[in-house]
């Protein structure tokens, strides 16, 4: 359960607090709030090179002045933040003991609506009318200072920029500081807003992006990811402190890992090498072996390599006879930076319903993957442990074991 560090006499990891989650909020294509979110992840949305969220009302958060300063990621990454400080009980849960309280929300590109908007200020109107805002408007550490100047926490407000694995390894990152003891609560998650036009172009141009415009994790037919937006948030916190409250438990964060494949830029290394002992080492933090494993929540984004790589990963972890896997992909799409949080919510909600959502979009799974896909519709599920997986450009692995209160 999330070991700390290592022992003094070098004898290996040690006993840290136990982290739970106490609230939850998303912001996606498929619905805002946990609610709509969990019924969307059951409906296969139409073909599209994107998946925009749509209907999302900021006005209670922001005023007219200040809503024109906060870059989309921002203002998504707020919305989410707020559904899981009502969640939790309200600000004033959030708000008690706030130097032992923070925020870390990742993301992978920050502010880029707002890039791509003040260059075209720039080249059409001059310098001199570009937003005297840009800079705090941009920043990838944004969205982390706007969840802890919102509420007040005075705790570590930081920031995870690692593309697609950034909100998994938030999580982790903010669950550690509570199993250290330097926090006893955190706002935790991710946000991505990458849906302009120059950032479509980008991964559309490097051939990233499907053909079809359908999402199709692990099919036969994949062919690349429909690129998404959005935001997950999460409360975090320890255990007792939410249980001496009477807090509701959605779940508890048992372990987590971080690994490089030191491969390329942007392909996995092709033996899932570095991600197969991500999952392991995050199962050994947990105090879990492969066969304690329920569920794994796919990275799953549609590619052909990356696809083929987490399967060989999972086959290196658990053998050809493995747990049940999804890839909320299907019907999202690839929300980069936010994906991990937006997921891990959906854990959270897997193991409350007691059902896996299916990977939808995906009708015929690669044989040589030899995976216990969940396809065509939900699956009725007694909850145990779940492995939660992102893998980012540049290398970056990240995993989650979340396991039922």
């Amino acid at each position: 359960m999330l070991a700390v560090m290592g022992a003094p006499d070098g004898s290996g990891a040690v006993q840290g607090r136990r982290v739970v989650i106490t609230g939850l909020g998303v912001v996606s294509s498929c619905g805002i709030g946990v609610g709509a979110f969990w019924e969307g992840l059951h409906h296969l949305p139409p073909p599209g090179r994107s998946r925009p969220v749509e209907g999302l009302d900021v006005s209670a958060l922001f005023g007219p002045k200040e809503v024109r300063r906060a870059d989309r990621f921002v203002q998504m990454a707020t919305a989410a933040a707020e559904q899981a400080v009502q969640d939790a009980g309200g600000p004033d849960v959030v708000a008690e003991g706030p130097d032992r309280a923070g925020a870390h929300v990742g993301t992978g590109v920050g502010g880029l609506d707002t890039i791509c908007e003040q260059d075209r200020v720039l080249i059409e109107r001059g310098a001199g009318r570009v937003s005297p805002f840009l800079v705090p408007m941009i920043m990838c550490n944004r969205a982390a200072a706007e969840v802890s100047m919102r509420y007040g926490l005075r705790g570590p407000c930081e920031t995870t920029v690692t593309a697609c694995a950034a909100g998994t390894q938030s999580i982790a990152n903010a669950a550690r500081l509570i199993a250290t003891g330097r926090c006893d609560l955190m706002l935790a998650g991710s946000s991505e807003a990458p849906l302009s036009d120059l950032g479509v172009a980008g991964f559309a141009n490097m051939t990233a992006l499907s053909r079809s415009g359908t999402s199709m994790p692990f099919d036969t037919a994949r062919d690349g990811f429909v690129i998404g937006e959005g935001a997950g948030m999460l409360v975090l916190e320890e255990r007792e402190r939410a249980l001496a409250r009477g807090a509701r438990i959605y779940a508890e964060i048992a372990g987590a890992a971080s690994t490089a494949d030191a491969h390329h830029i942007t392909a996995p290394a092709p033996d899932g090498g570095g991600a197969a002992r991500c999952m392991e080492l995050a199962l050994a933090d947990a105090r879990l072996s492969p066969s304690d494993v329920a569920h794994i929540n796919t990275h799953g984004t549609s590619t052909p390599p990356g696809d083929a790589a987490e399967a060989e990963a999972i086959r290196k972890v658990f053998g050809p006879s493995g747990p049940p896997v999804t890839s909320v992909k299907g019907v999202l799409g690839h929300t980069l930076a936010a994906a991990g949080s937006i997921e891990a919510v959906a854990v959270a909600l897997t193991i409350a319903n007691r059902s896996i959502p299916p990977t939808m979009g995906t009708t015929e799974v690669d044989p040589a993957f030899e995976l216990d896909v969940v396809i065509g519709e939900a699956r009725p599920w007694e909850p145990g442990p779940v492995v939660s997986n992102s893998f980012g450009f540049g290398g970056h692995n990240g995993s989650l074991v979340i396991v039922p209160a």
